[in-house]
């Protein structure tokens, strides 16, 4: 009962607050003096610039803006702390250089306004750099009450559905999506100097192909059609390959209709990039190469730390067949298991869960999450899948029933996806046969044929290496974070009302 009294004085002050602030700005709007009017505010200086070059402005009139994150008014002179994109500085405001009147509005001024302000660097007496404020503009109120400084904002839920609220109260959390986008940009920079070209490829689908995903689906109106919301950018790009663009990659968002937890997010940004007259050798040796350069580039270092490992990508990457990981982990050569049956056997034995249309790869697949996947902390390709589950791969062909695909895992987690690919279309259709019989055996995540991709391969597609990229959990890696909610500025939120 004393709780619920409590909460409903809290609300009853937070009401009070709020509405203190709206008469504030209905004081100023009747007074001519409305923040909303301003269009711009010619800001010279950041934050971090001011600090990083104070002796080159030592005496010079500079001009910055941000939101007003202390306050300490003393009378005739006062101190308030402005944040912006690089950080925050403080600035002396007082009323014998701003004017009284601009004081007296200043004095009102509130913990999340933002203003613009305008004057002389200097040293207080205590060090800290500062500016000496000769006029405050406001130029947005703040109707809100920002989280109380001292403790934060804490509660994620807030955090991700308030993402603004967060950027603003906590730093760490600006600096790990302006990493995000120098992540991207470092990709981005390292592809083109390799010689790839940047390309789009359509979001909304007839056939929802090139992965093992279950599809979000639409309905489109002007053309009375039902589609679908990708879930991989593979099979467009491949046409791209047929049509002669040898090097293509695009980075967009995919769309998977699955569970949420600390590495999914129903949609989430995948970059692919196929490369003519390779393999997937090749595709190993760009994918090291891109993840050196990237955490240089970004961490100024190749030794990055995430949860309690410190991982390490300036070494050669370990190289390891998906058959001799198992033997490694979990003491089981695939390559003596005659069949499915002896297969099941096994996993019946180690307590490994199967469907009754598994088969003998698809087994050695689970063996592998099960016993494996945990192990491979440093970067490992993990290479030659079974072909069971790899419909778009070319087959080794020493060993037929295995294909050219590998995975790059790192801290127990798949980081990519690559192939030589496929372009043989005979062997192609039936893949997707074996495809439509486990669709219609129950699998959800199945493939169904596409017949225009089937179409463009039968044109002829060189032999071609291929590659899908988990952007969020590169993201993740570089900036050490522990959730795919931490990398998304707005990850998928159950709504309020349901």
């Amino acid at each position: 009962m004393a709780e619920a009294q409590n909460t409903n004085v809290q609300e009853q002050d937070l009401n009070q607050l709020l509405q203190v602030r709206r008469e504030k700005l209905a004081a100023l709007q009747a007074a001519g003096k409305d923040p909303f009017r301003h269009t711009k505010y010619d800001v010279t200086h950041h934050s971090s610039q001011i600090r990083e070059n104070y002796s080159q402005l030592e005496g010079n009139t500079v001009r910055a803006a941000g939101r007003i994150m202390s306050k300490r008014v003393m009378g005739k002179a006062s101190f308030c702390n402005i944040q912006d994109l690089a950080g925050n500085i403080q600035c002396y405001v007082a009323r014998d250089c701003i004017g009284e009147d601009a004081y007296a509005d200043f004095k009102k001024y509130d913990v999340g306004d933002i203003v613009g302000v305008e004057g002389e660097v200097f040293t207080t007496k205590t060090g800290e750099i500062s500016i000496h404020a000769s006029s405050v503009t406001l130029l947005s109120k703040s109707l809100q009450i920002l989280p109380e400084k001292f403790h934060g904002l804490t509660n994620t839920d807030i955090r991700y559905r308030q993402r603004y609220t967060d950027l603003i109260m906590n730093q760490e959390v600006k600096e790990t999506f302006i990493k995000r986008s120098r992540i991207i940009s470092a990709i981005r920079h390292y592809l083109e100097g390799e010689g790839f070209l940047e390309v789009e490829t359509p979001m909304l689908v007839a056939n929802a192909g090139g992965a093992a995903a279950r599809p979000f689906e639409t309905h489109y109106n002007a053309l009375d059609e039902d589609v679908k919301l990708r879930i991989s950018l593979e099979l467009y790009l491949k046409r791209l390959i047929v049509g002669g663009m040898e090097r293509v990659y695009e980075i967009g968002r995919v769309f998977r209709n699955e569970g949420m937890d600390t590495r999914h997010n129903p949609e989430f940004t995948m970059m692919e990039l196929y490369q003519a007259y390779t393999d997937y050798y090749g595709m190993m040796d760009l994918t090291e190469n891109m993840f050196r350069y990237v955490a240089q580039e970004v961490c100024g270092t190749t030794v990055v730390p995430y949860g309690e490992e410190m991982i390490d990508m300036g070494r050669p990457f370990e190289r390891i067949t998906m058959v001799d990981a198992v033997k490694k982990y979990a003491g089981v050569d695939f390559d003596q298991v005659p069949d499915t049956q002896a297969a099941k056997k096994l996993a019946d034995e180690k307590g490994i869960h199967y469907e009754a249309r598994h088969t003998k790869g698809n087994i050695l697949n689970l063996f592998f999450e099960e016993f494996v996947e945990e192990h491979l902390i440093q970067p490992t390709f993990v290479m030659d899948h079974p072909v069971e589950i790899s419909p778009l791969t070319k087959r080794k062909p020493d060993k037929p029933e295995y294909v050219e695909r590998f995975e790059l895992f790192i801290y127990g987690r798949e980081m990519c996806n690559a192939y030589s690919e496929l372009n043989d279309p005979v062997d192609q259709r039936e893949r997707f046969k074996a495809q439509e019989a486990a669709l219609a055996a129950g699998d959800e995540e199945a493939n169904t044929t596409d017949e225009d991709f089937m179409n463009a391969l039968e044109v002829g597609m060189p032999p071609t290496g291929g590659i899908g990229y988990g952007i969020d959990r590169l993201v993740m890696l570089l900036t050490n974070s522990p959730a795919i909610r931490d990398v998304l500025l707005f990850p998928t939120m159950k709504s309020l009302d349901k």
